[in-house]
């Protein structure tokens, strides 16, 4: 058993508000788990207006799913015009 950790540092253009951040991020959490079926969410920067980091997590029995799955999630991220990623780091336990 493989456990993948991966955790995006987010910036939210445009977000005024921790309101509208968490309809942001709220909205973008609800695409990856509906999507990908891994588990996820906001793990830091919790009181600031324009930035997020999100914490997603996989189980399986292959590196080679996990790496996929989590390529394809950066992919998702990158493709919304209102979240730009700053970092992704990926842990293997």
């Amino acid at each position: 058993m493989i456990v993948g950790l991966l955790t995006l540092d987010l910036h939210i253009h445009g977000s005024h508000s921790l309101k509208e951040k968490r309809f942001v991020i709220k909205s973008l959490i609800d695409r990856i788990k509906n999507k990908f079926n891994v588990s996820v969410a906001e793990v830091d920067a919790n009181d600031l207006w324009q930035r997020a980091v999100i914490g997603i997590a996989l189980v399986s029995n292959e590196t080679v799913m996990i790496n996929k799955v989590f390529e394809q999630i950066k992919n998702l991220v990158v493709s919304i015009h209102s979240v730009e990623l700053i970092s992704a780091n990926m842990e293997l336990l």
